[in-house]
């Protein structure tokens, strides 16, 4: 898409044919229907721009609920952008450090995080290198009601000590592959760096498996879970201690590290699976110290107990059996327990799940949970089933 196309779309044709689209694919109408309709009254380019805007809308539901219904995204951008309700629990946490603050927002994409700014009462000033985008993230302020400023710009262009709070949400991909790695941001880690060091306080968007090493000296690290998948870390610097910090969202349950050491002992009646969160912040001995567990493997984040306990930072599991790993094994115990259905988690296991789950053959009419796992050295495998808590 182009500014041209996208431009059309407000234009009173451009509204009629998105109208449609959204008509149409609401209605799950066929793409080579949907098209071959709005191509009666409309010319291929429009009703191009207007499908595309249109299937954007709803896969953008996910994130933006409602609020997707009025709002415009490019592919890429959607695939970025924050959901809603992380964005929102951000946004609550940047006001409490600093109040309603004047904010530079460094790379405002589509702006899920701008709306959120916004929403909370910030005066937001944002830039994003892509002429297309800022497009977008100016028809999102419009289309919500909301006042803002979004401009063409190169990140690097902002004078981060201008602002009250420096928000940058970095682009993490190195052609059209996903990049862990932060030196291969964009902006670059060493200018994201330099403009933190000028900024009065600075909150930065990162990839969850960030590598320690480049968490600011002095920063707080939050690992933040939606729904048991963890999405995203912030990196908060100026106006709060160094610190890791695991957030539960809907819930807004939070953990802080405190330097608890879990103790280390044999497999229970119950297995306890951390968040992601926590185990991303290194807070496994604090969950462990919430439901009395214990690690069974030092380094693997499986913790037990002889007591069932219902936490919002756990997923639970009454174990069955725990056995060596042997495929042999395992299938035989699961044709004994006739089982149709397994659910296959693994940590500290080099087992290709996929290739395992063919050739178990299953059969049957039961579910089971298999975990496979190691302590020290030696595979196992424990069979359980869910928690009713």
């Amino acid at each position: 898409m182009d500014l041209e196309s996208f431009a059309r779309l407000f234009t009173p044709e451009g509204r009629q044919a998105l109208g449609e689209a959204v008509e149409l694919v609401g209605a799950g109408a066929d793409p080579v229907v949907a098209a071959t309709s709005l191509r009666k009254r409309h010319d291929a380019e429009l009703v191009g721009a207007a499908l595309t805007q249109a299937d954007l809308r709803r896969r953008a539901r996910v994130k933006f609920a409602a609020d997707a219904d009025v709002m415009y995204f490019t592919p890429h951008g959607l695939e970025q952008a924050t959901r809603a309700e992380v964005a929102e629990h951000r946004a609550r946490r940047l006001v409490e450090r600093w109040g309603a603050a004047s904010v530079g927002d460094a790379c405002c994409g589509v702006g899920g995080d701008l709306i959120a700014l916004a929403r909370a009462g910030c005066v937001v000033d944002a830039v994003d290198v892509d002429p297309v985008t800022v497009a977008v993230a100016r028809a999102n302020v419009a289309a919500l009601g909301l006042r803002a400023s979004v401009r063409v710009a190169d990140a690097a262009s902002l004078e981060p000590g201008a602002y009250g709070v420096l928000f940058a949400d970095p682009a993490r991909r190195s052609g059209n592959r996903r990049t862990f790695d932060p030196r291969a941001y964009s902006p670059s880690w060493p200018v994201l760096m330099e403009m933190v060091g000028r900024a009065r306080g600075a909150c930065l968007k990162v990839a969850p498996g960030i590598p320690y090493e480049f968490i600011p000296d002095g920063a707080e690290a939050e690992w933040v879970s939606f729904r048991g998948e963890v999405k995203e870390a912030s990196l908060w610097v100026g106006a709060s201690e160094a610190q890791r910090r695991a957030t539960l969202l809907p819930g807004g349950g939070t953990l802080v590290a405190k330097g608890v050491q879990a103790e280390v002992g044999a497999v229970g009646r119950y297995l306890y699976e951390p968040d992601g969160a926590a185990v991303r912040a290194h807070l496994v001995g604090e969950v462990a110290e919430l439901v009395g567990g214990r690690l069974i493997d030092p380094q693997i984040a499986y913790l037990t107990s002889e007591v069932a306990v219902a936490s919002p930072w756990v997923a639970g599991y009454e174990v069955e059996e725990v056995m060596p790993f042997s495929l042999k094994r395992l299938r035989a115990a699961l044709r004994e327990r006739r089982v149709g259905v397994a659910t296959i988690k693994k940590r500290g296991s080099a087992v290709d799940v996929e290739r395992l789950r063919k050739d178990l053959r299953l059969s049957g009419e039961n579910t089971i949970v298999v975990i496979l796992t190691r302590i020290g050295e030696r595979p196992i495998a424990v069979l359980a089933t869910e928690m009713a808590l």
